[in-house]
């Protein structure tokens, strides 16, 4: 999977340059570690992923035109040899479980980035995973729990995604330029989000997210 003589090829997929810059700092104080190329979207992302020479995809799940978990599930079923470490502003509860159930290869929150990323890479090029204590416990009490799982455990990723997104106070015009999706098409995920979840309003639908920590 590596390249000649121990170097580690990395992708590094998020949209803020700041943020990228920081993570290739970090990356490039490993001697064997070296950054094989950034996108700041899905689509560059994917592209890079799927084409470019590398060992390790870095990804972001928030990016502005797709969704970082049908991101991680492309790279995952295309290119099976190579991981993805989930670098992420989201905490363990509100996308740990899935993105390790569509076969992420760790998941860091990015403030513990600074401290932890280097030794997540070395991980999962050894063929480990790597996560936190917490989002152990979490999959832990996920897998005891699935028989009896709560209703937002049975939306689909793209539901789930919109949830959250809705949670954190974003207008359905603002989910849609955030996803690439129309208005209309927004609209009609929230409707089946009531539905599923058995809701009467927006209102609603935050309150949910707030009270199962879905959102920060």
């Amino acid at each position: 999977m590596q390249a000649e003589q121990g170097t580690v090829r990395i992708v590094l997929i998020d949209d803020h340059a700041l943020v990228r810059e920081g993570l290739r700092r970090i990356v490039e104080e490993e001697p064997r570690f070296v950054v094989a190329g950034e996108a700041a979207t899905g689509a560059e992302g994917l592209r890079l992923a799927l084409y470019a020479p590398c060992d390790v995809v870095v990804l972001d799940l928030s990016l502005p035109d797709r969704s970082g978990l049908e991101i991680l599930k492309t790279i995952r079923s295309a290119r099976p040899a190579v991981p993805v470490l989930v670098v992420t502003m989201h905490g363990e509860e509100e996308y740990g479980v899935r993105a390790m159930r569509a076969d992420a290869a760790g998941y860091l929150t990015k403030e513990s980035a600074g401290d932890e990323l280097v030794a997540a890479i070395r991980a999962v090029i050894a063929g480990r995973r790597y996560i936190s204590p917490r989002l152990a416990d979490l999959i832990a009490v996920h897998v005891a729990h699935s028989s009896r799982e709560k209703s937002h455990g049975k939306l689909s990723d793209r539901e789930y995604e919109i949830l959250c997104a809705i949670g954190s106070g974003l207008t359905l015009a603002e989910i849609g330029r955030r996803l690439g999706l129309s208005i209309k098409t927004v609209s009609t995920y929230r409707s089946r989000l009531l539905d599923k979840l058995q809701l009467e309003s927006t209102t609603q639908l935050v309150r949910y997210a707030l009270e199962h920590r879905l959102v920060e």
